[in-house]
Order: structure tokens, then C-alpha cells, then sequence
């Protein structure tokens, strides 16, 4: 027994292949799935019937050349060689013609049931129902080994982990997944209180697909009392449980994106928030005071506390002015006092002494001497200097000289 290893038992397989004359120039006819067209120009789909599938491949060489543009669900004949793709191991058939033949038994039957559940009304906008933006409990429908719901998790976790995941498990591809499927989202609508429901599933061919293309399932979903979101297949791969459910993803990890929010988001928001009512508060504030402050201005010009002032500022100004003219009313007549004092004190006969005269009176009655006529010899009188008086008697003018004696 000869040992071979992988390469070289492929190599010996695709060899195989390619002497084999009936395989390089055949005709196949079957249905287009997974259609896809490269950014080199390449033409990548898969061949299939009711029983098997072929991978295809046409270059962009011969895709060029085409008269048609084959689509998912489209009946054609292709022609080419059939050979081995070394890389992955398989056969697939190296396409160099394409011809229409109709359309396909599984897209004929995706667009009559299409239009069947459309004419029924199970696809009118009317009857989307609204996601609720913060669910509690979020329902999966989905296989609980399928990457899909790994997906959805980690997409949770990270958006929201407030929210509690109720997975209603299923068969997501097969016959026997339509009603599995259908069991699971009434499970969730009977013994759950969640808000949401994630029907789900990861990507594949329309054979891999088709379980939720089925009658059930889309029934199953209209009827639900929960809001529904879909994330089957790829961004390109739409089903009639897309149609049906209130919420179209394109994947399941966006589904799970629609269902939530991002708790980045909101926290980023309730700073946004913060900041804007702290603004708010401050231009509150700032206006308030400004009003405050007008106000108080306004008041001080209406108050009777600033017309007390002023008046007591009058006053105040009265009274200084009452003051200065009293001093000045008072001067002018400390002046005139003084004048007069003056005048008083030059003509108080006292002075008058002072400056050497003196006043003669009569000694017995008092009465002032003013002349020496009339005034007899032997008169007594009374001469009154400033530092005091002197008693005298008048003698004979003729014979005064001639004698000296004490008057008294």
C-alpha cells in the first residue's frame, strides 16, 4: 500500500478529472444559489437540484462574453470542464457558457408564497411594531451550537449586559427545523416575559436558508405577541421571515445591534446630558442673577429707602449750610459785639481815669461836677481817680496858696 499525502492525492484525484474527456466538455442544467461576483471581474455560484449541488466558477474572460446575467433562483445550462480546486479539495465545474432555461423550483415557490402572505397583508408597514429601545429579557431563536448565537452574545455583552438572554433552542436548517423553529417562538411567547425576540441564524446557501422561507415559520412570526427581529444569512440573503418580522437585519449579530442600545452610547450621552443641564444651570443662574441685580437697582430707585436717604442727605446739607450761616450770623455778631465792646470799654469812664482824669462829685448829694462855676469855697467833694478816691473842700481860688492845711 502506497502512502500519499494530501497534495499528492489530490493532485492524482484532479488528474483524474482532467483526462477524463466526458468531463471536460459537459452540459449541466440546474438552478443558480449563491451567486456572487468578485471585484477581479470572476463569477462564483453554486449549481444545484433537488438531490445535489455543484460549485461553479466562470473567469472573467468568459463572463464577459455572456449574453446573460444569471441570478439566485435562475434555471440555466451551463457549459464547461470539471475539475479539481487543489486549494480546498473539491470538484467544481470551470464554466465557459451560460443559457436561460427558466426560473428555478425553489425561487418559484419563495416568490408564490411571497405573494400569497403579501396579498394576506402580512407585510403592510401598518403592522411593524416598534422595538423597545431598553429590553429586560431578550428571546433567541436559534441553534444553541450555531456560531450565530455565540455572535449575539458577545454583541449583548458588550452593548448592553443588562439585559437577560432566554435562548428557546432549535434546528435552524432541514425539514424538520420549519416546525422546531415554530415551537420555539411560541415557547417564548407562552412561559416569557421578553421584550424582544431574535430569530436568527448564520449564513449559507438558500438550501440552508429555506427553513425560514417556510409557511409555518412566517406564521409563526405575524402571530407572535412579541416584536420580532430577523437575522438570517448574509446582507444579500433575504427570506420571507425577513417580510414578516417587524425588524429586518441584516445579520445576527446586527440583530442583536437593533435590539439594544449601546451602553457606550449612553453613557457618552448621559455626559452630554450632564454637561448641557450643568450649562443650563449656569446661564439659569447667571440670568437670575443678572435679574436679581437689575431688580435690586430698580428697587433702590423706587424704595423709600432712597428717598430717606436723600432727604437725610438734605438734611444733612441743610443742616450744614444752617450751621455755616450761623457761624458766619454768629461771627458778624461777635464782631459787632466786639466793636461795640470796644466802644463801651473807650467810653467807660474808667478808662477815662486810666488815662489820668478823674471825676469830681459834690460830696453830700453825689452830684457830678462837671465845671468849677457854681462851685463854692468850703464845698466838700469827692475826686474819683481810677485806682481809687480823694476827699477834698473847696477853698477860695484867691487865698489857696497862701496857706497849708489838712482839708479833713
Amino acid at each position: 500500500m502506497e502512502n500519499y499525502s494530501v497534495a499528492e492525492l489530490t493532485t492524482y484525484i484532479r488528474e483524474m478529472f482532467d483526462v477524463n474527456e466526458n468531463l471536460q466538455d459537459v452540459w449541466v442544467q440546474g438552478e443558480v444559489s449563491n451567486m456572487r461576483r468578485a471585484a477581479s471581474g470572476h463569477w462564483y455560484f453554486t449549481l444545484k437540484d433537488s438531490q445535489s449541488q455543484l460549485k461553479c466558477v466562470m473567469w472573467r474572460s468568459s463572463a464577459e462574453r455572456q449574453t446573460v446575467s444569471p441570478q439566485d433562483g435562475d434555471a440555466i445550462l451551463v457549459h464547461g470542464r470539471v475539475s479539481v480546486y487543489d486549494a480546498q479539495g473539491v470538484y467544481q465545474l470551470y464554466a465557459d457558457q451560460v443559457r436561460p432555461v427558466g426560473m428555478g423550483d425553489l425561487y418559484a415557490q419563495f416568490e408564490q408564497l411571497k405573494a400569497k402572505l403579501q396579498a394576506e397583508g402580512l407585510f403592510d408597514p401598518f403592522r411593524k411594531r416598534p422595538i423597545p429601545t431598553f429590553p429586560k429579557q431578550i428571546g433567541v431563536v436559534t441553534s444553541a451550537d450555531a456560531a450565530a448565537f455565540q455572535d449575539i452574545q458577545n454583541v449583548l455583552r458588550r452593548r448592553f449586559p443588562l439585559a437577560t438572554v432566554i435562548l428557546s433552542a432549535t434546528m435552524v436548517q432541514g425539514a424538520d427545523a420549519p416546525p422546531q423553529i415554530v415551537k420555539a417562538i411560541e415557547r417564548l411567547n407562552q412561559y416569557t416575559q421578553v421584550d424582544v425576540i431574535l430569530v436568527c441564524r448564520g449564513g449559507g446557501s438558500i438550501e440552508d436558508l429555506w427553513a425560514f422561507n417556510d409557511e409555518r415559520v412566517a406564521r409563526a412570526i405575524a402571530n407572535s405577541r412579541i416584536p420580532t427581529i430577523t437575522g438570517v444569512g448574509h446582507e444579500t440573503d433575504f427570506t420571507i421571515a425577513d417580510f414578516v418580522s417587524d425588524l429586518r437585519a441584516p445579520t445576527p449579530s446586527a440583530a442583536a445591534e437593533l435590539a439594544t442600545p449601546d451602553s457606550a452610547d449612553l453613557r457618552a450621552g448621559v455626559r452630554d446630558l450632564t454637561d448641557t443641564l450643568h450649562t443650563l444651570m449656569d446661564n439659569t443662574l447667571f440670568n437670575l442673577r443678572a435679574n436679581l441685580s437689575a431688580s435690586r437697582r430698580t428697587m433702590g430707585h423706587i424704595s423709600p429707602t432712597s428717598r430717606i436717604r436723600n432727604l437725610r442727605q438734605r438734611v444733612d446739607d441743610w443742616n450744614t449750610r444752617i450751621i455755616s450761616l450761623q457761624k458766619t450770623q454768629i461771627g458778624r455778631l461777635r464782631e459787632r459785639l466786639d466793636a461795640r465792646d470796644a466802644a463801651l470799654k473807650a467810653a467807660d469812664p474808667r478808662s477815662i481815669l486810666k488815662r489820668g482824669y478823674a471825676i469830681v462829685y459834690r460830696s453830700e448829694d453825689g452830684e457830678r461836677l462837671g465845671e468849677a462855676k457854681g462851685v463854692k469855697p468850703g464845698v466838700g467833694i469827692t475826686v474819683q481817680f481810677h485806682d481809687g478816691d480823694l476827699k477834698a473842700r473847696v477853698e477860695d481860688k484867691d487865698t489857696h496858696e497862701r496857706y497849708k492845711r489838712t482839708l479833713f
